[in-house]
Parts: structure tokens; C-alpha cells; sequence
């Protein structure tokens, strides 16, 4: 797939999000030095990767699942939009000199065995609990692929779309590969890459072991300095350290998520957790159901109840946390609560325990997930995905849409095209594998549990940059509105060169 060279733009509406007089250059043929392409989460917010090449030697930046190629119809049967002619990347892999993981979210990780598998031979370096978490996700991934290709394997027809959706699974002997790529690193240590580049992983606050990615590349006499925000976090989030002071940097690639929102619950999650759960299950015996992400949501959700039951005295109601992988996350969490803030690490030294307490109960056997639905006491049923897409949820909420005592919680970022978007805009029937229901269970938000910065954090984040020396901020991972809206009101701050590249767009630094 040949590189884009064209002016630096905006969107198709044709805004201008840059500022030509300053010094970002794209590439000649005749003079090519430090370059940089974005290939993906770019104009959208999933699929991050992001290419940096210094001569022959190639840093890719996230190697991120565009799970916005598989989107559902009102009936919710999945289509597929090939992608690169039938290629699994736009380059050749077994050019890149080495993978920079930022976390372990699948639209960050999740194309790294297809990077093995089409000739990647060089290392992957992100710290411990990225690589323990990554792996949970990379072989579940694995194993929903397998039966993606068992249903494919079955279709009487195939077209070429199903041929490139197949040519894109992978399996778990290929997740096994990928394994043995990873390098260690800790956060705020930096370390030498190359002769040439300098790393440091910097806490950002999304995920236990997220970060944001700074290099120094020296040129000659020059040094430049490039920042990747990864996914940042809001600052007093449940379990999680607030984002760490970044350094000033020549170039910043920065997310853009919200871009045009603040976060409106504020305060303590348990006391909005307390609220939702006295309503819905004690002053009627209802059914709380929570559709959380099983890494991350999931173990803030559970951290959060622990202490409302450790803490207030609050009568411990039955809790079902019905997922596997929420299960295996939970220990890592455990596992590496030396990492989490101050007040997760002094109430597991004074409880014993971040996330286990009475009246709870991990469900991992799909028959026990089932029976759930039969336990007659009011009860609360965490479950994954988090948007009501995939996953155990799915079940749990046709079981309980038509139930006029069964509330679903939606804990946080519902997009649009999800069921738990539909739900929040108020639809009064879903359809489920082609039946119609009645939505009469009770529909609760709150965005106290969002793991994304918002315009708040987004700006602060950008404000620790000189705006004299940051020469260029390139936004990426997020939508078209809140991505120019974020792009506006940057300039409105004083930074004159601002871009949203299109996918493939390249430059020189």
C-alpha cells in the first residue's frame, strides 16, 4: 500500500487542522531522515499503530485490533471490511526493528501474532503487568478466532471477504510466539533503545502498567524529542495512579478519546455506587446488572463494592463477577498492588484484600453463568463486555431486558452502533439473534468509572509542553467530532501546529 503524500488536512469536510508555515515537512524521495506514519486509530479511535523509522531501523508504536472493520446490524450479525487487498499490514513486517506496547487493550495489542506470523522477529517492550495482561487478552482473543473459523469453515459461500476475515485469525500456538518477543521495562526508567534512541516509559494511568512513550532521537548533532500519549487516565481514578508528569518533547502524538467532553460524576465512585445499589436492590428486591470490561472496569467495580461493604457497614449483597478473564486479571491486579495508589495499597493492607470480600463469588463454568439467572434474591451480576457487545453479558441482558425489576448499569463509553448506546439514547426494543424484546429493565449511567481523560485532563496533559519549543501535536484515537473540536480548541490555546493525518499519512520530523 503506497504512502499518502498529500497536504497536512483535517477530515473530508476539508478543515485546515494544520499549520503549513510550521516545520513538519513530508517526505521527499531524494531526502528521507526521521519518518513518521500513522497507520492506525487514525481519524478513528481503535487500531492504534503508528510507524517511526530512523534509517533502517523501524520502532512501531501499538500494534492495536480495528475492531471498528466488524460492525453489527440492527440484528446484530457481525459483517467484515477487508482492509490492505488481502494483506495483513500495510508494510512488510519483518522490517520493523521492534514493538512499543503502551498497554495491553486489544485495540493496542491485538494484531501482535499476526505481526509474528507475517515475519516480525524482533522484540516487544512494555512493562511486566502489559505483558501478564496482554497475554490474557491475546489468548482469548485466540480462542474467539478459533470459533470465527470454525463458523467461517461451515459457510456455504465464500467470498473474498471471508477469505481475507480468515486470513487474519489467529490461534493459540500463534499467541505463543508472541510470548517469547516480550522485553521488560519499568515505568519512569528510562533505557537505550539504540545508540541512536532513547526510551522512557512514562505512567499514563489508563491500566495498571499503561504508558505514555518518550524517545530522544539523536541525528547527527541534533536530538529530537517525540512524545505518544498512549491512553491516558484521569487523575483520583479507583485502583489506579494519576498520570505522571511528561517531558517536553519537539513532537507530541497525542489521543484524543474526549476531546470535546468533560466527566459530569464526580466525587467518590462508592458514594454513587451506594446510591445505585440502595435503589435498585434494597428498596426493591431488583437486579443490578453491570456490563464491565473484564480488565480494568471490572477490578475498579469490584475494589469499589469492597470498600463500600468495609467501609459503611453497607449490608453485602450477593455479587457474581461472571467472567474467566476477569478472574485471571483480578489476580495479576493482586498480583502487582504495589503499583496501584496509595489509597488501593493501604486499604489492601488494612482489609487483606483489594477485591474479595463477603457475599462474592467469580463464576467461570458457562453452566454456572447460566444458573445465575435462576438465583432469586436480589443480587448484582458483573459481566463483560462493557458495551453490551459480545461476551456473557449479551445473555444476561436478554434474560433481564423485559424485567421491569433488573436495572443495567452502564459504567462506561457506550459508542454509538452498541447495544449499550441504543439502551442510554432510550430505544424501547433490542433485537437478539432475530428476536425482538421489550425494554422494560430500568437503564442507570454513570462515567464515575471512565478510564479515559477527559478535555480536563486532555488539555493539562498537553499543557506541561513549551509552546514555543513543541513544534507539532498530531491527534489520533478518536472520533471525527471530538478530535476537531480538541484540534480548535488547542490552536484557541496557543498551539499553532495541529493535525488529525489520515490513515497512511506520512512525515518527516
Amino acid at each position: 500500500m503506497p504512502v499518502s503524500i498529500v497536504p497536512l488536512q483535517g477530515f473530508a469536510t476539508g478543515t485546515d487542522t494544520a499549520n503549513h508555515a510550521g516545520p513538519i515537512r513530508h517526505i521527499s524521495a531524494d531526502r528521507i531522515r526521521m519518518r513518521l506514519t500513522f497507520w492506525g486509530a487514525a481519524q478513528q479511535v481503535t487500531g492504534s499503530m503508528f510507524l517511526l523509522e530512523q534509517g533502517d531501523y523501524k520502532i512501531l508504536i501499538d500494534c492495536g485490533l480495528d475492531m471498528s472493520r466488524e460492525r453489527r446490524q440492527d440484528d446484530y450479525v457481525p459483517t467484515w471490511e477487508p482492509a490492505y487487498d488481502g494483506a495483513l499490514f500495510p508494510f512488510d513486517a519483518s522490517t520493523i526493528s521492534c514493538v512499543l506496547l503502551t498497554h495491553a487493550h486489544l485495540d493496542h495489542s491485538g494484531m501482535l501474532p499476526n505481526l509474528v506470523r507475517a515475519g516480525f522477529e524482533g522484540q516487544i517492550y512494555c512493562t511486566a503487568p502489559t505483558r501478564e495482561l496482554t497475554t490474557i487478552l491475546l489468548y482469548d482473543s485466540a480462542n474467539l478466532h478459533s470459533k470465527k473459523a470454525k463458523a467461517l469453515s461451515q459457510k456455504k459461500t465464500k467470498d473474498k471477504a471471508a477469505a481475507q476475515q480468515f486470513n487474519e485469525l489467529y490461534f493459540a500456538d500463534h499467541v505463543d510466539e508472541v510470548m517469547d518477543r516480550f522485553q521488560q521495562v519499568s515505568l519512569d526508567k528510562p533505557f537505550q533503545l539504540t545508540d541512536t534512541i532513547k526510551v522512557c516509559f512514562y505512567t499514563a494511568g489508563h491500566l495498571l502498567g499503561a504508558g505514555s512513550i518518550y524517545l530522544e532521537v539523536t541525528e547527527g548533532q541534533q536530538v529530537k524529542r517525540i512524545g505518544f500519549s498512549g491512553d491516558l487516565g484521569r487523575y483520583d481514578y479507583p485502583l489506579l495512579v494519576d498520570p505522571a508528569p511528561f517531558p517536553e518533547v519537539d513532537y507530541l502524538i497525542c489521543e484524543s478519546t474526549y476531546g470535546n467532553r468533560y466527566h459530569t460524576d464526580k466525587g467518590d465512585p462508592v458514594d454513587i455506587m451506594q446510591d445505585v445499589i440502595q435503589r435498585t436492590c434494597v428498596d426493591i428486591p431488583g437486579r443490578l446488572l453491570i456490563p464491565a470490561f473484564s480488565i480494568g472496569r471490572t477490578q475498579a467495580i469490584l475494589y469499589t463494592l469492597n470498600r463500600l461493604y468495609s467501609e459503611r457497614g453497607f449490608e453485602p449483597i450477593k455479587v457474581f463477577s461472571d467472567s474467566p478473564m476477569a478472574l485471571q486479571s483480578t489476580k495479576v491486579f493482586t498480583k502487582y498492588q504495589h503499583q496501584l495508589n496509595g489509597q488501593a495499597r493501604k486499604f489492601g493492607q488494612e482489609h487483606n484484600h483489594l477485591f474479595d470480600f463477603e457475599n462474592f463469588e467469580f463464576v467461570a463454568d458457562p453452566d454456572k453463568s447460566k444458573a445465575i439467572n435462576d438465583y432469586n434474591e436480589p443480587c448484582i451480576i458483573i459481566s463483560s463486555s462493557g458495551m453490551i457487545k459480545g461476551g456473557r453479558i449479551e445473555y444476561h441482558v436478554k434474560r433481564n431486558i423485559e424485567n421491569p425489576y433488573a436495572t443495567i448499569f452502564i459504567v462506561g463509553f457506550a459508542p454509538e452502533g452498541t447495544l449499550s448506546h441504543s439502551l442510554i439514547q432510550g430505544q424501547d426494543k433490542i433485537y437478539n439473534e432475530g428476536k425482538e424484546y421489550q425494554v422494560r429493565a430500568n437503564i442507570e449511567r454513570t462515567d464515575i468509572f471512565s478510564g479515559h481523560a477527559d478535555l480536563n485532563g486532555l488539555l493539562k496533559f498537553v499543557g506541561q509542553q513549551d509552546k514555543q519549543r513543541l513544534k507539532h501535536v498530531f491527534l489520533v484515537h478518536g472520533d471525527k467530532e471530538p478530535m476537531l473540536d480538541f484540534a480548535s480548541k488547542l490552536r484557541q490555546e496557543g498551539y499553532a501546529g495541529v493535525s488529525a493525518p489520515a490513515p497512511g499519512e506520512a512525515f518527516e520530523l
